[in-house]
């Protein structure tokens, strides 16, 4: 099974020049705590409502003026849409996440792929090791 069979598409994003206060209402509009950042149509980060709370309002800057760029992670968790269940599967337990970005081979955004989606749509082992790894503590 690939991961377009089991991801969902058509994720909002936010473009890294919005404010922090933009992405926070779009945030709380839409009930999710991450945000894909993407620019001219390609990812280039993500933000959380955890970045904003630790990288921006604990260091005291303004939700008006500052911009999602500079509270973002660059470092993005990501897999193909082409790629096989499994494999993403294994990168979260490996990374200890509970989503991924989901992405075509030039880079544009396509869908995000979380652990409910690995547990709900692909086979019991898999869901069921996932859920696991992801659930204990980083060491």
């Amino acid at each position: 099974m690939l991961v377009k069979d089991v991801m969902t598409s058509g994720a909002a994003t936010i473009s890294p020049e919005a404010t922090i206060q933009e992405a926070a209402q779009k945030m709380k509009d839409l009930d999710v705590g991450p945000l894909p950042v993407c620019e001219n149509e390609r990812l280039v980060g993500m933000i959380t409502d955890r970045d904003i709370a630790t990288r921006s309002t604990a260091e005291g800057e303004d939700p008006y003026t500052g911009h999602v760029r500079e509270a973002m992670t660059p470092e993005i968790n990501y897999c193909y849409d082409d790629q096989d269940v499994a494999e993403a599967a294994q990168l979260m337990q490996e990374k200890q996440v509970r989503r991924l970005a989901v992405i075509d081979h030039e880079h544009h955004l396509v869908g995000m792929v979380s652990i409910g989606d690995v547990a709900a749509r692909a086979d019991a082992k898999t869901g069921g090791k996932t859920l696991e790894a992801t659930a204990r503590p980083k060491s």
